[in-house]
């Protein structure tokens, strides 16, 4: 490993290109070189990296093993150096959040209002996705950090905000009209959402039958629907604290079981090299949390 590094590199490129030609182009160095650092690796290692032929080469399998391996060390050297020129850059970073626009309304927000003004700095990227979709794009590490319910069995590192409680609302006017008719509107989210999934483990599937079943894909909605005396939404609880708290709406629980609590986090891949300021942001959500201002879920 000592004095192959640089040989890696041309290794890289000819896999990449597919022909050492193409590698000397894309390297700016003569064929010849190629060709000889190549060589010189494959006996190095004691194994052919290559079949050849008059169109190019490709990996052997020891080629395709070595190419996996050394492809993700140059991209995590490479990840190293960027963070420490990010480090260095007289305060300035960015970080890339990927969250869903209800998460990031009633959770995500109250920090970042506090967060932007002591660190003008730095930049904030969002990424609104559902949740689902936040946890891909996590793993893929097309966002440092990610605001989500936390997964079950998942390998990313957390930073736990707290609890939410699915539940049911309405306006005390819509549940005491209720029994005077026979269709009744019981409003959730779609059935691809990882929340209404989440409820549908608890619900029974009679429940449903006694409604007339509204779908959207949008917490918002629900919320807002509810209020205005539509029909019972499913909802998070605490992000209807105010309206519970004033009577505007009321909880709905007749003949249905406890919805167990679910568990809010920022996550983040520890796979990656931590980003300095991504941890930074970390450390000032942590010393936040506990306070009610800030944390519906307190």
């Amino acid at each position: 490993m000592n004095n192959n590094l640089s040989l890696y590199n041309i290794f890289l490129a000819v896999a990449e290109a597919g022909s050492t030609l193409g590698a000397a182009k894309t390297l700016f160095i003569s064929q010849p070189a190629v060709s000889k650092a190549i060589s010189k690796l494959e006996a190095s290692l004691e194994v052919s990296l290559f079949v050849r032929s008059k169109k190019g080469v490709r990996l052997t399998d020891d080629g395709l093993i070595l190419y996996d391996r050394i492809k993700n060390a140059f991209e995590y050297i490479d990840e190293g150096e960027s963070v420490i020129r990010e480090r260095n850059s007289l305060g300035t970073g960015h970080i890339k959040i990927g969250v869903s626009s209800t998460l990031c309304k009633y959770i995500l927000l109250p920090y970042l209002s506090l967060y932007t003004k002591d660190h003008p700095h730095i930049r904030i990227s969002i990424e609104c996705h559902s949740s689902r979709e936040t946890t891909d794009i996590l793993q893929q590490n097309h966002v440092d950090l990610g605001l989500i319910a936390k997964p079950d069995n998942s390998t990313l590192s957390c930073l736990s905000l707290g609890y939410m409680h699915d539940t049911f609302v309405a306006t005390r006017e819509y549940l005491s009209n209720m029994a005077k008719r026979n269709d009744a509107n019981l409003m959730m989210l779609n059935k691809e959402n990882l929340t209404r999934q989440y409820v549908d483990r608890y619900i029974p599937a009679r429940f449903y039958e006694k409604f007339n079943l509204m779908e959207t894909d949008n917490m918002e909605l629900l919320i807002e629907f509810a209020k205005t005396g539509i029909g019972i939404g499913c909802v998070i609880k605490e992000f209807v604290k105010k309206e519970l708290g004033n009577g505007l709406l009321v909880e709905y629980n007749t003949g249905l079981p406890e919805i167990e609590k679910r568990e809010v986090c920022f996550a983040y891949s520890y796979r990656r090299m931590p980003n300095p300021h991504v941890m930074d942001f970390l450390d000032y959500v942590n010393e936040k949390k506990s306070d009610k201002r800030f944390n519906v879920l307190v």
